[in-house]
C-alpha cells in the first residue's frame, strides 16, 4: 500500500506552524527499478540554528546503489512512466503510482556546502538519487528545499504538486509516525551537521556538493542590481506588505519593498481550487500582468527567502531555469538602517 508519513509530534518544533517534516525516497531515470526507502532528517540554518523545517522529501535510489545500514521499509516502482526531467513539480497521481510504502523527513535556511553534504550523506542521499519534496501546507516550504538542491548541483529533485493536502484530496493514504529508522536518520543527520559547524570532519561523504553561485543572490549584489538594472526583480510577498500598508510578521521589521522591485504575491502562481502550480501559459501572463518581461533576466526575493523560491519555481516551469534567489530577502534588507525603501512604512 502506498502510504505517506507525517509526525505531528514534531510540528511544534518547525519553523513554520503546522508543517511536516521532510521525508525521502530514491529514483531512476528514465524509468524506475525497486528501491528502498530512507528517511531525511532536520538540516540547519546557515545560522547555526538545527530546526526541522516543514517539508517533506521523497527519493527514489537507483537499483545500483547499496542499501543504507538500517533502512528496513521497500520501495516498489513502475516503470510505466518516466520522470518529468524538464519540470519542476511532479503530480500527486505520478507519485503515488511510483512510489510504495515510503519514510520520511528533511529542512530550510541555507547551510554550508560542507553541512549540506554531511546531512545528506548521514540520511543516506546520494548524487545518483532523485528527491520529490512535499510540505502540508501544499506547496510552501517544499519549494526552498528543492531550490536548495538545485544551489548545491543537485537538479533530480521536484516538488510534489499540491503537497500533501493533494495526496490526501486524491484518497490516497497516509500514515502518522514516524518509523525508528527515520528517528535514526533524523539523529544522524543532526549530529553529523553539529560536527561540521564545530569543526569537525564527518565521514563517509556520500554526497558530492558543488555549489551554484549564479542562484543566490547577496545583499551587495541587489544594492548592484539597483543601480544597473540587469535583472527584473520580483518580490513574492504580499501587495499589502509590499506597499507597506500591512506590518510584517516578524517583529521590528518595517513593511515596504526594496525600491525597483515589482510584485507578484506567490499564492496566485497556483490553481484556487486545486492548489496546484498553473500551466506554463497562465504563469506567463501572471508575470506579463506585472510587465515583467520573460525574455530578461529575473530575480527573486520574499521576506526569509523561502516563498521566493515559489517564483523560482514557477518561473522554472516557464523555461527560466537560472532565477536567483535573493537568500537574506526583506528581512536582511529592512534592517540595514543605511538602505533605500520604498512604501507607506519605508519612512517610519
Amino acid at each position: 500500500m502506498t502510504q505517506l508519513h507525517c509526525n505531528g509530534d514534531i510540528m511544534a518544533s518547525t519553523l513554520f506552524s503546522r508543517t511536516f517534516l521532510a521525508a525521502s525516497h530514491r529514483l531512476i531515470t528514465p524509468s524506475l527499478l525497486p528501491q528502498k526507502t530512507l528517511n531525511l532528517a532536520s538540516f540547519l540554518t546557515r545560522r547555526g540554528l538545527f530546526s526541522q523545517l516543514g517539508s517533506y522529501s521523497t527519493a527514489y535510489r537507483s537499483a545500483r546503489a547499496m542499501a543504507s545500514a538500517g533502512i528496513g521499509a521497500r520501495a516498489g516502482f513502475s516503470t510505466s512512466s518516466s520522470v518529468p526531467t524538464n519540470e519542476p513539480v511532479v503530480s500527486v497521481d505520478w507519485l503515488h503510482s511510483n512510489l510504495r510504502e515510503p519514510d520520511l523527513k528533511l529542512p530550510h535556511m541555507l547551510p554550508s556546502e560542507e553541512a549540506f553534504a554531511a546531512g545528506c550523506s548521514a540520511l543516506g542521499i546520494e548524487n545518483k538519487d532523485g528527491v520529490v519534496v512535499y510540505d502540508a501546507k501544499g506547496v510552501f516550504s517544499a519549494a526552498r528545499v528543492w531550490w536548495m538542491f538545485r544551489v548545491f548541483g543537485h537538479d533530480k529533485v521536484w516538488v510534489l504538486d499540491g503537497g500533501l493536502p493533494r495526496w490526501r484530496a486524491s484518497g490516497y493514504d497516509v500514515e502518522s509516525s514516524a518509523s525508528g529508522d527515520a528517528i535514526l536518520k533524523a539523529s544522524a543527520a543532526s549530529e553529523a551537521i553539529e560536527k561540521i559547524y564545530q569543526g569537525h570532519s564527518v565521514s563517509p561523504i556520500t554526497f558530492q556538493t558543488k555549489f551554484q553561485p549564479h542562484l543566490v543572490w547577496t545583499l551587495d549584489q541587489v544594492k548592484n542590481n539597483m543601480e544597473d538594472q540587469t535583472y527584473q526583480h520580483v518580490d513574492a510577498r504580499s501587495k499589502a506588505r509590499f506597499d507597506g500598508t500591512a506590518p510584517e510578521p516578524r517583529k521590528g521589521i518595517r513593511s515596504g519593498h526594496i525600491p525597483g522591485s515589482k510584485c507578484v504575491p506567490y499564492p496566485q502562481l497556483f490553481d484556487s481550487a486545486s492548489q496546484t502550480l498553473l500551466p506554463a501559459e497562465d504563469l506567463k501572463k501572471r508575470f506579463e500582468q506585472e510587465e515583467i518581461s520573460l525574455d530578461k533576466p529575473i530575480m527573486a526575493s520574499c521576506g526569509t527567502g523561502v516563498t521566493a523560491c515559489i517564483l523560482a519555481m514557477g518561473l522554472h516551469r516557464v523555461g527560466k531555469t537560472d532565477v536567483p534567489v535573493y537568500d537574506g530577502s526583506w528581512t536582511e534588507w529592512a534592517t540595514q538602517p543605511d538602505l533605500p525603501m520604498e512604501g507607506e512604512d519605508s519612512s517610519s
